[in-house]
This record gives structure tokens, sequence and C-alpha cells, in this order.
């Protein structure tokens, strides 16, 4: 009952009433140090109440529970040594980290604790001493095999085709070769190190993905952002096209392009992943995935239909005609890549000045052009602005929690050798076996009096803007009046502010 007790404490609106009656009734409890204490409890969900805050994005419960498990070492002046303990924070060794639960909740104020001492602190030594340098050596070594990949790709087994030409649109000169021709010279050798080296890279991916689907979710693992849930469903594609593509060399069956291309394509776009270790260009790729999975998906549904109606009635005004004179829309298939060309203006309208083109193709082409270009693709922007607008403003708090989301990802798989455990242990200060992380804080004795003097600043820039707004109301029915007073009321506000602010810094100094 106390447990649960504790559970609903964390998710009340008042906060500060929850802390007191929080402690007051741990102050009850018999046990707090062993096994069965209240706090270590969890839930249904396998939460105690320090996780269930940081999921909910509880920062006043979670400063409260790190005051109660700090320890001060020393105190010197404005310096103070504190010792934090980092159980349940720490995500070393542990099945459900407490990082990878804030990255991963919805709700934005969980993302805020990141910025808290000492989960703060704690990212931060992690990341520069470990997550930086082996996501970087972890990029090359992708590029790398990426490279290798494609050489093999540009270099696969053809030769010159045999067989006469069935149709004059046909333009094929060379086919794949089977198995046994593939391997023949020393160039093949050569290029069979590089295909063993991709199958085995594909084998890797999916013997470090499929354990992470399995123990988080795949709705959870392929549905979150931050976790990287897009790249994930990319690169396990790419590993599944490559085993594809070489059943088909193995069985020499023909049309391993397919899988290949796909394999290149997916290959190369998950490099976009590794640039949310860099604070330049991470924030880009998150614009990017909400962009394709939020815009580009509603709009591909419109596009489809458009699409659809419109290569339909092209085809049919050009069933009757030769092909030879214009070509763009000899068959339905062509027809349909012909209209998406058209719809993004990536070619322009398609016509013959020696040739009587039918009526109804003008009319049909101009309805086209008016729904596809006019209104729809200037939708379309409207829509990515908006989202540029929205994701701009949470960028940096986006890319340090993808940031964390990374440091626990390579933390989970690296073998312990190479990435031991963060902090300090307990029994050189007497603390136990527990793991505390050192933090050193600077107290500025002036810090207090320098918010009073900012609150006071601030305060009075609402006052005055409070009273611009009542007086730019009344005035609203004379334009040239009301951008007058405007600026009046700007200068009087900066002037007023600014002199009064300077007057309570020069009396208390």
């Amino acid at each position: 009952i106390g447990n649960t007790v504790l559970h609903i404490l964390v998710l009340q609106p008042n906060k500060t009433f929850a802390c007191h009656m929080y402690s007051l009734i741990l102050s009850y409890d018999r046990n707090k140090e062993g096994p069965g204490s209240l706090e270590l409890i969890p839930n249904n969900e396998g939460l105690t109440p320090f996780k269930l805050a940081g999921v909910e994005g509880n920062t006043v419960m979670f400063q409260h529970l790190m005051q109660k498990r700090k320890h001060n070492l020393w105190s010197f002046g404005p310096l103070t040594a504190v010792l934090y303990d980092l159980t349940e924070i720490d995500s070393w060794a542990e099945d459900q980290s407490f990082l990878e639960l804030i990255v991963s909740s919805k709700k934005r104020e969980a993302r805020q604790i990141l910025d808290l001492t000492p989960v703060k602190e704690l990212v931060s030594l992690k990341w520069n001493m470990y997550g930086r340098p082996y996501f970087c050596f972890l990029a090359l070594f992708y590029i790398l095999y990426m490279v290798c990949f494609t050489m093999c790709c540009v270099y696969r087994p053809l030769k010159p085709r045999t067989g006469n030409k069935t149709s004059s649109r046909d333009n094929t000169i060379y086919v794949q070769k089977m198995l046994q021709e593939s391997y023949v010279t020393y160039e093949d050798e050569l290029r069979l190190v590089g295909e063993l080296i991709t199958v085995i890279g594909a084998a890797v991916i999916l013997i470090l993905e499929i354990p992470d689907i399995l123990r988080v979710g795949a709705a959870k693992y392929f549905g979150q952002t931050i976790l990287g849930g897009p790249f994930h469903i990319i690169v396990i594609t790419y590993a599944c096209m490559i085993l594809v593509t070489m059943v088909m060399r193995l069985t020499s069956t023909t049309g391993e392009v397919v899988p290949m291309s796909f394999a290149l394509v997916l290959g190369w776009c998950n490099v976009m992943y590794f640039a949310r270790g860099f604070q330049m260009l991470g924030p880009f790729t998150i614009m990017i995935q909400k962009m394709i999975f939020g815009d580009l998906m509603r709009f591909c549904w419109l596009m489809a239909v458009v699409i659809l109606g419109f290569a339909s009635a092209f085809y049919v005004i050009f069933q009757t005609e030769n092909p030879e004179n214009l070509g763009q829309f000899y068959n339905y298939p062509m027809s349909l890549f012909t209209t998406f060309e058209l719809f993004l203006t990536i070619i322009d309208g398609p016509a013959n000045y020696d040739v009587d083109l039918p009526f109804m193709y003008s009319v049909v082409y101009f309805a086209f052009a008016i729904i596809a270009t006019l209104l729809m693709l200037n939708l379309l922007i409207a829509m990515m602005g908006d989202t540029h607008w929205r994701v701009a403003h949470e960028r940096d708090e986006l890319w340090r929690a993808q940031v964390v989301a990374t440091t626990v990802m390579l933390e989970r798989k690296l073998p312990r050798c190479l990435w031991p455990r963060s902090g300090i242990c307990g029994r050189e200060y007497g603390l136990g076996d527990r793991w505390y992380l050192r933090v050193e804080d600077r107290i500025d004795p002036h810090k207090h009096k320098m918010m009073r003097y900012t609150e006071a600043f601030k305060a009075q820039d609402r006052d005055n803007y409070d009273k611009g707004l009542e007086k730019l109301e009344i005035d609203r029915d004379i334009l040239y009046k009301k951008e007058l007073s405007a600026l009046s009321l700007s200068r009087s506000t900066s002037r007023t502010s600014s002199h009064r602010g300077w007057e309570i810094l020069r009396r208390n100094t």
C-alpha cells in the first residue's frame, strides 16, 4: 500500500505537497536501505517511483529525490564537491535503463530532466569519454563497408547478350552471368572477398537488431524518432535485400538487380543516421524524419489519387495516337511515370508541334497543372514550413535526447572491457557498494541577488508591454497613430526599464 501511494504521489499535479507527503511516508519505512525499501519496489510496468518521475517528466519530484541521494564531500567558499548516487540512473548493466525511458517518453517534460544534475554530467561524461569516439569509428567503418558493397555492385558479373532483340525498344546489351561463370578470374576472386564482407555485415546487422526488437517491442522500437526508428527499418530492410541478392546469385536466378538497387539506396540513406553524433547535422535529420513520416506520408495519399486519375485520362486520350510521335503515354505504366514527373515539375509538358494533338489533351493538362503544380505543391511547401517551425523550437533538445539514446545503445552493445562503468565506487568513501558521480559546483553568493534584479527587469518589461497593448487597442482605428504610438512606446519602454534597472544596480552597489 505504501509503495502504491508513492507512485500516486509522483503523478500528483500539486508537486510541493506530493514531495512533503513522499518524505512523510518514507519516514515510517523501517527498511529504507534494505531490499524491501518502498522506493525500490516496481509497479506493474517495472517502474520504481524514481523512474516513474523521470518518465512523467516530474522535475520537482526528481530533484527532491536527488537531494535525498546526494552526499556533500567538502565545501570551500563557493566551491562544493557532491557525490550523487547513480542507483537507477546509470544505464550500465540495467535491463530497463532510466536514460532510455526518458528519451523514449512521449512527454516533452521528460526530456527536461536531461538538463538536470547529475543526469547532465553523467551523459556528458559518457559521451565525451566513450560515446563520441566509438560512434565516429562506427560511422567511418560503415562508410568503408558501403564503399566495398558499392564496388561489388558496380563490377558485378555480366556478359554480352547473345539472343536477338524482340522489340525495337529493347536496349539490353549485357545479361547476368550464371554462378559457374561468375568466379573465374583474379578480379572475380577479389570481388568475392568484398561480397563475403557485405554478406557478413548484413548478418551482423540482423543479429544486433533482432534482440533489441524483442526486448523493446516492434511498435516502440520502430516508432520512436529519437531512438532512430526509421533508420532501424532502413538498415533491417537493407540487410534483408543483401541476403535476397545472395540467394539469387547462388541459385543463378535472373533479376538480382532489383534487390541490389534497393540495397544500394537504403544503405547509403542510412549514413544519415550517423549525423546525430554532430550538433551541426543532428537537428536536420530530425526535421527530415518529421517531414517524411508526417507531412509527406499524408501528402502521398492525395498525390496518388491525383496521379491515378490524370494518368488514366492521358492514357485513354493517346490510345488512338501514334506512340512514335508522342511516346510518353504509349502504355499505362509509362503514363503513370510521366504523370508523376509532371506532378513534381521534373519535366515540361510533353508536346510535338509537328503533329496535331487531341483537343482533350490540352484541356486535361490545363486542369492538371492548376491542381498539381499551383495548389498541391504549394500546400506541401506550407505543411513542411509549419513542421520546420515547430521542430526548430525544440531541435536542440531533441538532438541531446538523440545523443543520450545513442550513448545507451553503444553502452548496451559494446563489450564491458571497452566501456567501463562511469563514476566512483562508494567503498572509497565508506558508502557501500553503490556507485556515485562526483560533481563540483560553484555557488555564487550574489546569484540570488542578481536573480532578483533580473526578475525586476522582467516584471517592468511585462508591465510596460501590457500598457502598450492597451494603448494600441485604443488607437487601432487610425493606422498612422497606431505606428507612432508603437514606436514611442517601444522607446519609452526600453528607456524606462533600462533606467530603473541601472538605478537598482547602482543603489545596491
